[in-house]
């Protein structure tokens, strides 16, 4: 079941013939990818945090109109992988950006050093001709600093233009740079859905949303959720995530004293996924202990994250 939203008419267009591609989201983290996804396709499909890292799997949504459907590719940041959660996050990244029809550089503009360097430049093949920046969060900066920043990105050899994600000033310019870069093509989704995945994997990052803005620390970091059952046939609609840590201590601060943290987990959560579904849920969270699952392939492969271990021939993450 993939999320659904009522179509309009319109829209820029780049030619009379219809246009459909992919575009991948990418960047270093915390640079505002999933604000600026959401923003896009009027729908709050990435979880956004202020905690850096926030992304860690493929998150894609639709944006439709009668001469385009766009399907936006929200990825994790790009960053120097640590360890074997980060590795599969890297991955994803690149893997999406290797696919994609258009790269959507998103860059900081209240840290310069978010712009692409040489290192995005061999990830994205040198693909400059696809690859468009867009620097984010101009809003927080004054019009010398912004026009320095664009013409320091046009000197790299990239089509550059100045956004806010978050007041979504630029983004009708966006659209209009980066349709004529999509290819011919019917749509490849029905014209009134919004994402690509089904409803489990939003309620699953939906609690772990609530518990990156409730927790502290290594916490929010330590946590992945899982959907253990789904009865969409029942009302209101039953739903069971599984909140894994990778200590007994961290459980412990996850339920709270009393059940009273798990509960607001539970009340932030729910509302999100009934506002997506638009009906009634009965949301049941469990807490579990899966030592050290975010450093160990086998843990993360169980999860269903897409993990190359040193030395081995496995799939990357897609």
């Amino acid at each position: 079941m993939a999320v659904e939203k009522s179509h309009e008419g319109g829209g820029a267009s780049a030619t009379d013939r219809f246009r459909c591609g992919y575009v991948a989201l990418a960047g270093r983290p915390n640079v505002g990818k999933s604000t600026l996804l959401n923003a896009l396709v009027g729908e709050h499909l990435s979880i956004v945090s202020a905690k850096a890292q926030t992304t860690r799997e493929r998150v894609a949504g639709i944006l439709s109109s009668d001469t385009f459907q766009i399907l936006f590719i929200d990825a994790p940041g790009l960053l120097e992988p640590r360890y074997a959660l980060q590795e599969a996050m890297r991955g994803a990244a690149v893997a999406a950006m290797k696919e994609a029809d258009v790269v959507l550089f998103v860059g900081d503009a209240t840290r310069p050093s978010t712009l692409p360097g040489a290192d995005f430049s061999r990830e994205s093949d040198g693909r400059s001709s696809h690859v468009v920046v867009a620097l984010n969060k101009v809003d927080l900066v004054d019009m010398v600093v912004r026009d320095a920043l664009l013409e320091e990105i046009a000197g790299a050899g990239y089509r550059a233009l100045a956004i806010s994600a978050l007041t979504e000033e630029g983004l009708a310019d966006l659209l209009e740079l980066l349709l004529p870069l999509l290819p011919e093509s019917p749509p490849l989704f029905p014209l009134d859905e919004s994402a690509t995945q089904p409803v489990r994997f939003f309620a699953q990052e939906y609690v772990r949303e609530a518990c990156m803005d409730l927790f502290q620390e290594e916490v929010p970091y330590s946590i992945t959720c899982r959907v253990d059952e789904f009865r969409e046939d029942q009302n209101p609609i039953y739903i069971r995530v599984i909140i894994y840590v990778e200590r007994e201590s961290q459980k412990g601060i996850v339920i709270g004293r009393g059940g009273s943290a798990i509960k607001k987990v539970g009340e932030r959560s729910r509302q999100r996924i009934e506002s997506l579904v638009g009906r009634r849920v009965f949301l049941e969270l469990r807490a579990k202990v899966l030592p050290a699952w975010s450093r160990k392939y086998a843990q993360l492969k169980q999860l269903g994250f897409r993990t190359t271990p040193p030395g081995g021939g496995g799939q990357k993450a897609p």
